[in-house]
């Protein structure tokens, strides 16, 4: 039998007393190890990493939380080469797919370490300048944040083993919460062998970093009312989580990012093989191959002008017909594989029900793949389907198919391409692409309401812009509605999650005090 990997809980490395579930390889079928977490004592992991976790990031500043974050990032950047063989073996992901995981972590910690040092030697935060409660201003009230006495529980997706916990446990951690994390159990390797790195290497306290691998069955049941949960997945899941005694009755906060069937909307300025036109395009393909589609913020509806239809179907699948899939380790190959044959059967299952309102205007699912097999293998190469009846294909605004899967829709004017985009009902993100800059501002703000992110891409900015479907810690990520309604990064905003707020309301030589940044 191959490896049971263990979880680190209570400050010391415990098995799983089941036989464990398998990590298989999707492009190889060979099982990599096992991953279990029958046995453990829960209560006594989320006792321990709330009180001895917590107050030992308590008792830090932020300057020196975000020391702790730097030096994290010295630890993970010494393994990469570890974790690029783990996401391949594992996950079935090109090496430039693993930098977006594993490369897109490390950035994030170190964003969030240099805006923790800047904060300073203080442990609270200043929340907006001090108002007089008098006519004279000898009383003051003062909002302040301060971290929250809990832990902070992560419940991830099995898409971003790397980025998933480490874009949470930034501002967890320079917030002063501790942190548990149970990963998607099919790609769980690289989350457990990153904090096992980061353990072994001793720059964090005992329990401010806790994984626990397999089943997630008694995690919620352990929290309390100052505790946040914060959940990436279906949004079936995200139901259950809302609706479980610790939110419900406890107050539980919690952040919940889900289903999102992203857009791309082409402005009627932008002709066939303008400037405009083609970086659409580019956007479209790279967006549908990058990790195999496998990405909440992927582009799923592609909205162009009814006269561009045709142009913009031929354009896109050009692109998508050089895309080679297969063997990640082979280095002809552009895309690699789904995360598991039960994923590449889901995206199969969702392509059908997509097809009975959308054709196929090209079609990678058959195409012969470079070394591997099809019938072990969770390869599919991309396809690209379209509705000619944006309004009637109602099961393209409600289906989103987790894989390199998006359908091309037309519209008549602006008026009916927002429409379209907010049949959503709330995404990640939408992107423009025009030349207009008029145009491009009204549709943004138009857009803004049930969207977390506007990308909005003009010729001027082809080279400079971060893309599509790349999440940057400077900027909000997450959506309302069917999205979540959740709200990750964005800065330090991110950390008024792991925050208490409070209102000291005192003499100004009192407030003076406290001790506190920010503002």
């Amino acid at each position: 039998m191959t490896e049971l990997l263990p979880n680190y809980v209570a400050g010391r490395w415990q098995a799983g007393s089941g036989a464990g579930t398998a990590l298989i390889d999707p492009v190889l079928g060979t099982e990599l190890a096992r991953v279990d977490a029958t046995g453990l004592d829960l209560a006594e992991a989320f006792g321990f990493a709330r009180e001895t976790g917590g107050a030992a990031l308590r008792a830090l500043t932020y300057k020196e939380r975000a020391a702790l974050l730097a030096a994290v990032v010295k630890v993970l950047q010494a393994n990469r080469d570890a974790y690029y063989e783990i996401a391949t073996a594992n996950s079935g992901t090109v090496k430039n797919d693993s930098a977006v995981d594993i490369d897109g972590a490390i950035f994030t910690l170190g964003q969030y370490a240099k805006w923790g040092d800047a904060l300073g030697e203080v442990r609270a935060l200043r929340d907006g300048d001090a108002a007089r409660l008098g006519k004279e201003p000898v009383f003051l009230s003062q909002h302040l944040q301060v971290p929250t006495p809990g832990v902070a529980l992560f419940i991830n997706a099995f898409n971003f083993p790397s980025w998933g916990l480490w874009e949470k446990a930034a501002p967890a951690l320079l917030s002063g919460v501790p942190v548990i994390v149970k990963p998607a159990t099919s790609t769980a390797w690289l989350t457990q062998r990153m904090v096992r790195d980061v353990v072994e290497a001793g720059v964090l306290p005992a329990g401010a970093l806790s994984v626990i691998c397999g089943s997630s069955n008694g995690l919620m049941d352990q929290l309390q009312g100052f505790d946040v949960v914060s959940f990436t997945g279906s949004a079936d899941t995200g139901a259950v989580i809302r609706s479980h005694a610790a939110v419900a009755q406890r107050s539980v906060r919690v952040n919940i990012e889900a289903d999102s069937l992203n857009s791309a909307l082409l402005l009627p300025d932008a002709a066939p093989g303008s400037d405009a036109f083609n970086l659409l395009v580019r956007e479209v393909v790279r967006e549908m191959t990058v990790k195999s589609g496998q990405k909440c913020t992927a582009i799923r509806r592609i909205l162009v002008p009814a006269a561009v239809y045709d142009a913009a179907a031929e354009a896109i699948g050009a692109k998508l017909a050089g895309v080679t899939v297969g063997n990640p380790r082979n280095e002809s190959v552009r895309m690699g594989s789904l995360v598991s044959r039960a994923q590449l059967n889901a995206v199969r299952q969702g392509l059908e029900e997509l097809k009975a309102q959308a054709s196929v205007l090209h079609d990678g699912s058959q195409a012969a793949l470079v070394d591997a097999d099809p019938a072990i293998a969770a390869c599919i190469g991309p396809v690209l389907l379209g509705a000619r009846d944006a309004d009637a294909a109602q099961r393209v605004h409600d289906v989103e198919v987790f894989g390199p899967v998006a359908t091309l829709l037309p519209y008549r004017d602006v008026e009916h391409a927002i429409a379209l985009a907010h049949r959503g009902q709330g995404s990640l993100v939408t992107s423009l692409y025009g030349a207009d800059e008029a145009a491009l501002g009204q549709a943004a703000v138009q857009l803004a309401a049930s969207h977390g992110r506007v990308h909005v891409i003009t010729p001027d900015v082809a080279q400079a812009h971060t893309g599509h479907g790349n999440v940057m810690p400077q900027s909000l990520h997450g959506g309302p509605g069917r999205a979540g309604g959740g709200a990750e990064l964005g800065g330090l905003r991110a950390l008024d999650f792991y925050h208490c707020k409070s209102a000291v309301q005192a003499s100004p030589a009192v407030l003076a005090q406290l001790g506190l940044s920010g503002g």
